[in-house]
């Protein structure tokens, strides 16, 4: 057989057999010139932006396992006999990889009370995970595997978003339910940017200025990147509206910016030190001030904090806030979740008519500088002016519960942001009360109460005064 017969017969060989092909050899054409041209043009139309989006991310993408410890449901009857039991539980998440030395982004919500984390890597891989900090106000974690050399996606800005781009969500919806490791992959488009979300029951997350899609985000996808049409990771996959669970069309993603810094934070800290103002604007409850005002109404200015330092009273109608326009106080409340301490945030204030530019320094949270303490797995705060700002207490004084272990709570109904205000005892025969007016002052108290002796604390919670029998 000859050598352009050869070429004619073996389509796939022809680039090898033109190297061979004699000089007055005639040029095979219609035999395979077609099938080639279709081929190509072929792999051409079907390769497009999201397909060169997806290859560049989905490397990085992983699923997260995590497993939690959960009471088990049980009748009256085994719980007064046998006591409460707890059973195991495990839900499914995604995160992708952010340094190659292992360094994952994830949702908080996704690795929260988790006692063990399996990380399955693209190559279907199981790796143990650590978490190593967490942020439930903005629903952000970092985890980290032990490898080396693992490929990361490309971050990008969210900042530039236009209405209409292409969206698209990698993640694991249903991981535990297919058989392989590949994230799915879901199309749509940006479908607006800054928005708000009002936090729902139990929801420990703020979820402000995010990024809305109709890219479907189902079960399992918390987590996972949202790149745009270049592949650039421009959000996190936190959350969808939906009364099923399942996708309807409006998924939300935290902004990438504020994950990576949160995330840089984490890295460093092991946590987040947030930045305090110290004012207080109108809230849920007077929506018809925001408009009739045009702004943000300023109802509470804390004596010596930021805000009164800068110059700003009770009174005034914030109208902008680092150029952002705003609208109402979720538009306030975006702009302090990005805050850190050592930023600045420049104000446009209306006060009887004039516009005022005013320049606020923010400082430490104020339950971070006040007088704190740890007692019998409870952190405790003395209640100043700013802490009683920062958590919303009515009370006057007292020591306020930062963190009540869940089983505290279960046990005794008491929550974070719990002002215990009062202590009661019986001492010599007689009822004794006394006044709490900080943190140390409640640990001495319970210092004079003998073990196995009951009292009774009470406590205020949104301006509702309570109180609980106990047993030290």
């Amino acid at each position: 057989m000859s050598r352009a017969l050869r070429c004619t017969a073996l389509v796939l060989m022809a680039s090898a057999c033109v190297n061979e092909r004699p000089a007055n050899a005639q040029q095979p054409t219609s035999a395979i010139t077609p099938a080639v041209a279709q081929s190509h043009s072929l792999d051409t139309s079907r390769r497009t932006a999201i397909v060169d989006a997806t290859s560049r991310v989905a490397p990085a993408v992983v699923s997260v396992r995590a497993i939690t410890r959960q009471q088990a449901p049980t009748s009256s009857f085994d719980a007064f006999f046998f006591g409460q039991r707890e059973q195991t539980a495990q839900s499914f998440g995604t995160g992708f990889i952010i340094r190659s030395d292992g360094i994952i982004l994830t949702n908080q919500h996704v690795v929260a009370g988790s006692e063990q984390l399996t990380i399955t890597l693209a190559d279907g891989t199981d790796v143990e995970g650590r978490v190593l900090g967490e942020d439930p106000l903005t629903d952000i974690a970092v985890v980290k595997v032990e490898r080396g050399d693992l490929p990361v996606v490309t971050i990008g800005e969210s900042s530039g978003l236009m209405i209409g781009e292409w969206a698209v969500a990698l993640g694991n919806p249903y991981s535990f339910l297919l058989g392989n490791t590949e994230p799915t992959v879901t199309a749509g488009v940006i479908s607006a940017t800054g928005r708000n979300i009002l936090p729902r029951g139990g929801q420990a997350g703020r979820y402000y200025d995010m990024i809305q899609t109709d890219a479907a985000i189902n079960p399992g996808n918390s987590g996972g990147p949202l790149v745009n049409a270049l592949g650039e990771v421009i959000g996190v996959s936190s959350s969808i509206f939906s009364n099923t669970g399942e996708s309807v069309g409006v998924g939300f993603a935290i902004p990438i910016e504020r994950a990576m810094r949160v995330a840089e934070e984490l890295i460093r800290n092991g946590s987040v030190r947030r930045a305090w103002v110290g004012l207080e604007v109108a809230g849920a409850d007077r929506m018809g001030d925001w408009k009739s005002a045009g702004g943000v109404p300023v109802v509470q200015v804390i004596p010596d904090g930021p805000a009164a330092g800068a110059g700003l009273a009770p009174g005034d109608v914030l109208l902008e806030a680092n150029g952002k326009r705003l609208r109402n106080y979720l538009d306030w409340e975006a702009v302090l979740i990005d805050l850190h301490v050592g930023d600045v945030v420049e104000v446009v204030a209306r006060r009887q008519g004039r516009d005022l530019a005013r320049r606020i320094a923010p400082v430490d949270l104020p339950t971070v500088t006040a007088e704190r303490i740890r007692l019998r797995g409870l952190d405790l705060v003395t209640l100043t002016p700013g802490v009683r700002a920062e958590l919303g207490s009515r009370a006057e004084a007292g020591a306020a519960l930062l963190r009540v272990p869940p089983e505290t709570a279960r046990l005794t109904g008491l929550r974070d942001g719990d002002v215990i205000v009062r202590l009661d005892y019986v001492s010599a025969r007689r009822e004794v009360q006394v006044p709490i007016r900080s943190a140390t002052d409640f640990a001495n108290v319970l210092d004079r109460i003998g073990s196995g002796e009951r009292f009774r604390l009470w406590y205020e919670r949104n301006g509702q005064y309570s109180y609980l029998t106990l047993t030290n």
